[in-house]
């Protein structure tokens, strides 16, 4: 199994464009709400389940990165467990977050990476939780 700094580096690869780098900003956090928010719509147990997962595989990696993907989960749940028409707010926001990612690797002119490992999909949010760590030198 690769470790964090690999998949970080590899992942990086196609993420370099200034201008894409700002769209991920934004439409990571939006398109991990999203998925996290339909599938609360659908099953709040399955979607539990799926978070366990998720986070296995991040405590393989750094258990620091787990504990802080596991506290942006906890707080993009109290949101979607407060909100009506959960479902279609999150197909919307899941279809204009892809569009605007789609967009961004256009600028970059790089497929993104999970067309070569769908395990990407799991590495996008912690890669930008990874910049935020550097960036206040807390060790991942």
């Amino acid at each position: 199994m690769k470790d964090i700094e690999q998949w970080f580096a590899e992942y990086g690869e196609s993420h370099r464009n200034p201008t894409n780098k700002t769209i991920h900003w934004i439409c990571v956090p939006l398109i991990t709400f999203s998925v996290l928010g339909a599938l609360w719509a659908l099953s709040p147990l399955l979607t539990w389940a799926l978070i366990a997962v998720a986070l296995v595989f991040y405590l393989n990696l750094s258990r620091n990165i787990a504990l802080a993907m596991a506290l942006v989960t906890g707080f993009m749940l109290l949101i979607i467990s407060n909100l009506t028409n959960l479902f279609m707010i999150c197909a919307v926001i899941f279809v204009l977050a892809w569009i605007g990612q789609f967009y961004g690797h256009h600028v970059e002119g790089k497929k993104p990476s999970f067309f070569k490992d769908v395990q990407f999909l799991l590495i996008g949010p912690i890669w930008l939780l990874g910049f935020v760590f550097r960036k206040r030198g807390w060790h991942y």
